[in-house]
């Protein structure tokens, strides 16, 4: 099985969080919030290698920095990322011990604390390949979602997967070797046949899986404008609807 990720993900620069963790029943999470008050609220969903990855708590305090409530759970539910040093063999196993459409309790469980807890009335839902497979899922399932950004992460066995409850925005790297040109064709032709909500598909010339997400240390100088356009394309679409 070919590598999915092409990034060296065993090489990052440190990363000193905005925020704090949490426990939210039976789950952690990490949460930045802006200086201040809002009702406003964006859930992060890691990709696989969890919810303490320093790239991922930058997305967090990221997004926060835009003036939301930003929380990211650990949907693995305290069950072992993906690793460095893991074999590329074993992956198709460890999928199916973290399958990304099982992840409804904890968002209720997530949904709940922002409302009852932080005061949200509007929220968002952001994840980045295995979280961007798991954001399709929710915005397939779940109403309270009000907007959602899928980055490089698609259900592709289900019939159900146009039927977008709310506005989705797709986001794919045009040499990703996961998600091939024909599925983000199919995807696009299907929910121009079917979908009722608003939703968008770009794809970012000369990216490769994984590129959004990281710091601006770890970027590649002819990379970096379209990461920070990707990046952008994602904050305002949940400005448009959060």
């Amino acid at each position: 099985m070919a590598d999915p990720f092409l990034y060296n993900t065993g090489e990052r620069s440190g990363y000193g969080c905005l925020g704090h963790e949490v426990q939210v029943e039976h789950i952690k999470a990490y949460v930045c919030r802006p200086s201040f008050f809002t009702d406003k609220a964006v859930i992060v969903i890691h990709d696989i290698f969890g919810w303490q990855f320093p790239d991922i708590r930058y997305i967090v305090d990221l997004i926060a920095g835009h003036g939301y409530i930003t929380i990211c759970p650990d949907f693995f539910k305290g069950k072992d990322p993906w690793k460095t040093t893991d074999h590329w063999h074993d992956f198709a196993d460890w999928m199916k011990e973290h399958d990304p459409v099982k992840v409804d309790r904890e968002a209720d469980v997530v949904l709940k604390y922002l409302k009852e807890q932080c005061g949200a009335k509007k929220i968002g839902i952001v994840g980045f390949s295995w979280g961007g497979m798991a954001v399709h899922h929710l915005m397939l399932k779940n109403p309270q979602l009000d907007a959602g950004v899928s980055l490089y992460g698609i259900i592709r066995d289900s019939e159900e997967r146009y039927n977008l409850l709310n506005p989705t925005f797709f986001i794919f790297g045009e040499k990703d070797h996961t998600i091939s040109h024909d599925q983000i064709t199919l995807l696009e032709e299907k929910l121009k046949q079917y979908c009722k909500v608003a939703y968008k598909i770009k794809v970012y010339p000369g990216q490769v899986h994984g590129f959004a997400q990281l710091k601006p240390e770890d970027m590649k100088p002819d990379d970096k404008p379209y990461i920070e356009e990707a990046r952008k394309d994602m904050i305002d679409w949940i400005k448009m609807f959060i």
